[in-house]
Parts: structure tokens; C-alpha cells; sequence
């Protein structure tokens, strides 16, 4: 039986979950990627509360078009200074079941820059 790329993507998002949790010290930093724009929230899962959340259609963020690398690290670095603000440092790295790769490492690499530590 032949696996679709949407199951693919599902079945390793429930193998990452099974092992990344969220807590109140060190919260999850979840990413969710779609064909247009990129989302990102820092959520403590003990409570069940997104502390914090960032995404290219944000007002605040001043970007151009939402799916490329640029508008990803403006996210990452958006999301850095939204968690810093709420003295979160540091997170568990959720890639949502994507590839460490392309627009999903542009975040991460943007969050690390700008101060968060995963």
C-alpha cells in the first residue's frame, strides 16, 4: 500500500511527539509549515497554553511574501524576542513532523541567533 506524503508527515510528527514534551521550565517551540507561511508557538504542555506565537502574517513581523527562508528566519527571530520577553530561554524543538530542512531549519537557526537555547 502506497503511503501518501500527508501520512508520511503525520506518522513522523506522532514519532517526534511521542518524545517531545513541553513543560513549564522548558516549553515546546511547535512549527507548522504549509505551502504559503510558516507558524511557530511556544507552548507549555502541563498546562496546556501557547505562551507565545509568531507566523508571516503577523502585523509586527513587516513581511513580504511568507514562503521563503527570509520570511522564516523573520519569524524565528520574531518568536526569539516574543519568548525572551516572557523570560522563556529555553525550548524543546517540535519540527511538526517536516524535515530539518529549508524553511524549518531557517526558523530554528533565526531562534537560535536571536537567543533561545534548544
Amino acid at each position: 500500500m502506497k503511503t501518501t506524503r500527508r501520512e508520511s508527515t503525520r506518522r513522523r510528527h506522532a514519532r517526534v511527539r511521542r518524545r517531545v514534551k513541553g513543560t513549564t521550565e522548558r516549553p515546546r517551540l511547535a512549527i507548522f509549515r504549509s505551502n504559503q507561511h510558516i507558524y511557530a508557538q511556544i507552548i507549555d504542555d502541563t498546562e496546556h497554553k501557547t505562551l507565545a506565537a509568531a507566523s508571516t502574517l503577523d502585523k509586527d513581523a513587516e513581511i513580504k511574501t511568507g514562503s521563503n527562508s527570509e520570511a522564516a528566519a523573520a519569524v524565528g527571530k520574531l518568536i526569539a524576542e516574543r519568548s525572551l520577553a516572557k523570560d522563556i530561554s529555553q525550548v524543546v524543538f517540535d519540527r511538526g513532523g517536516k524535515l530539518y530542512h529549508g524553511r524549518v531549519a531557517a526558523l530554528a537557526d533565526a531562534a537560535r541567533e536571536a537567543g533561545l537555547k534548544f
